[in-house]
């Protein structure tokens, strides 16, 4: 089996991904791309072929120095081709990326402006996050099929067609206010999905946040975002990581599954679509956290999250006793754990505790009073 990317945890299933066969043709100079099938087993043997574009003639530019310059590396060295958007031409199926649709809708001034896409990579995350100094802030990466897609506590996905999968680079300067990125993410995602439902004139699709980090409709998770800094320069580069379930059925349910079921109308989200409403938002709620901090996006989060009044057992123990306390969430701290308050008033930081860590299940199991 399979499992999409979404953030740490959460699964779709898939048999077939799809690899690129790269040659030249000599009398032309043109690349010839063949399409064909392999088994995720082999899919970590042959090169991964990244695609670079831009918006405008100077992403464009960028693009081509990036390619002249071969800095772009995958993990460990591996294998790559590079080629620019337009040297591909038509050759690509009608699944893969639609690069152009994405630019089209997009109207940001930083974000989303330098793509590099590719049908398979092992992880955008990795791409975006080792190569961050060659690229321009708001650069993103997608990618069709992820072979090594990351979450958090260093957990693997293989993620099938059907699935956006992306990752960007962004930059901050306050150390402080790093941790509360994830969410500003969280929460452009999710309202970039409301405004596809709203311009397309669809039923719009409820998708709440699951602190920290996890995407859910209708109970059950559709995806997931990590977020993972280094500090350099005086600067810390944040690589922000998205893995959405538009088309994946199976195991759990997918998007598009859950709007067919409101509107007879045969409409399909598309993963381009929801990309460029996603740098839309979030260029625009990212300039107010930083202009104004998260207190200026706190209503419409708290108005999306799954955990406002949500009461919690806390577990921790007391030297050879374990101990429980049943609190109640009141919203997060400024360090952006959750704030919660017990039965005897009591205020208490609640930290996530690894995969045991589950709001549904209404346990918490780390604890920090104050």
């Amino acid at each position: 089996m399979v499992g999409c990317f979404f953030g740490d945890g959460g699964f779709a299933e898939s048999a077939i991904c799809t690899s690129l066969t790269v040659s030249t043709l000599p009398d032309k100079g043109r690349c010839l791309l063949t399409l064909r099938d392999f088994s995720p087993a082999m899919d970590s043997l042959s090169p991964c072929l990244m695609v670079l574009c831009g918006k405008s003639f100077s992403e464009k530019e960028l693009a081509k120095s990036l390619k002249d310059s071969n800095t772009l590396k995958l993990p460990e060295d591996a294998a790559v081709s590079i080629l620019l958007h337009s040297e591909t031409e038509q050759a690509f199926d009608g699944e893969s990326f639609r690069i152009n649709s994405l630019f089209n809708s997009l109207s940001t001034t930083c974000f989303g402006r330098l793509l590099i896409w590719s049908p398979r990579l092992p992880s955008t995350h990795d791409i975006v996050s080792q190569n961050f100094c060659e690229l321009p802030i708001g650069a993103a990466c997608v990618a069709d099929v992820q072979f090594k897609g990351r979450g958090r506590l260093k957990n693997v996905w293989e993620s099938p067609k059907g699935c956006l999968l992306f990752s960007f680079t962004i930059q901050m300067d306050d150390g402080r206010v790093v941790p509360l990125l994830q969410y500003v993410v969280s929460l452009a995602m999710t309202e970039a999905i409301k405004d596809v439902c709203c311009k397309n004139g669809i039923p719009h699709l409820d998708v709440r946040i699951k602190w920290p980090n996890d995407l859910y409709l209708n109970g059950l998770k559709v995806g997931g975002i990590l977020c993972t800094s280094t500090y350099k320069s005086k600067k810390f580069n944040v690589s922000a990581g998205i893995g959405l379930n538009i088309d994946n059925e199976k195991p759990t349910t997918c998007l598009n599954a859950v709007l067919q079921k409101y509107t007879p109308a045969d409409y399909q989200l598309k993963r381009e679509e929801i990309l460029a409403a996603f740098f839309n938002k979030f260029e625009n709620l990212f300039d107010l956290f930083v202009k104004r901090g998260f207190q200026s996006l706190e209503e419409l989060y708290y108005n999306t999250w799954l955990h406002s009044g949500q009461r919690v057992s806390v577990q921790e123990k007391n030297e050879d006793q374990s101990l429980e306390k049943v609190v109640t969430i009141q919203g997060l701290t400024s360090s952006g754990f959750l704030l919660a308050v017990g039965e005897d008033g009591q205020m208490c930081e609640l930290h996530p505790d690894g995969n045991s860590f589950d709001f549904f299940k209404g346990l918490v199991k780390r604890k920090t009073t104050y």
